[in-house]
């Protein structure tokens, strides 16, 4: 088990890093990010995916339609095997799931409360960032803040059990069927035998595993 979470840390500190690489860089639509981990028969993921991607919109929801699409997208997220189907003879099931909505403040929770929370707070930080651009987060956040407004994105882990992880040979990504937005998805694979980086994209949505 100890090699298993030092595994886990380990496949969580890489997207961390090429998080912060895409962020410098051009957001980029289309292109989301799966970080996996197998030790033994303990399977970690964690995926980032661009919010126009999963709900084809960056802003930040206020409307009842746009939350409601915000609800659905996490559910949805939160059945990893229906968006990442590995094979039956693996037998995987998902014993930790769990997905949110990041914007530029960090996690966001979409209940009631926070969306009056963040009507409110947000709104009105929005708005005296643009009129005061001499207030305490000073001329150099604020622009920080405008540019990024809008990019959004959905965060989730997961993890797995497979009680035959030999069987555990590929993994097809349901998940371009699911979000007609999403083009592609960088995969950074973490085994005990090292590490590997993928490309899975729509036309070819298979992810061969090598085992």
């Amino acid at each position: 088990m100890k090699q298993a979470l030092s595994l886990i840390a380990l496949v969580a500190a890489v997207p961390a890093l090429a998080e912060d690489t895409r962020q410098l860089d051009a957001h980029e639509h289309g292109v989301g990010a799966l970080n996996i981990a197998i030790e033994g028969t303990t399977v970690a993921m964690e995926f980032h995916a661009p919010g126009a991607d999963i709900v084809g919109f960056e802003y930040a929801a206020e409307s009842d339609t746009d939350l409601a699409a915000i609800d659905a997208a996490i559910t949805t997220l939160n059945t990893p095997l229906d968006l990442f189907v590995m094979p039956d003879a693996a037998a995987c099931t998902v014993t930790e799931a769990q997905a949110e909505l990041e914007g530029e403040h960090g996690h966001e929770d979409h209940d009631e409360e926070h969306h009056h929370e963040h009507a409110e707070e947000g709104h009105d930080d929005h708005a005296e960032d643009s009129n005061h651009e001499h207030d305490d987060h000073g001329h150099e956040d604020h622009a920080e803040h405008s540019e990024e407004a809008g990019h959004t994105e959905f965060h989730a882990e997961y993890t797995l059990i497979c009680d035959n992880p030999n069987a555990l040979t590929e993994i097809v990504f349901a998940y371009f069927e699911t979000f007609p937005n999403a083009k592609e998805v960088e995969v950074q694979l973490v085994t005990a035998s090292g590490a590997q980086a993928f490309e899975v994209e729509r036309d070819a949505p298979v992810l061969n595993l090598g085992r």
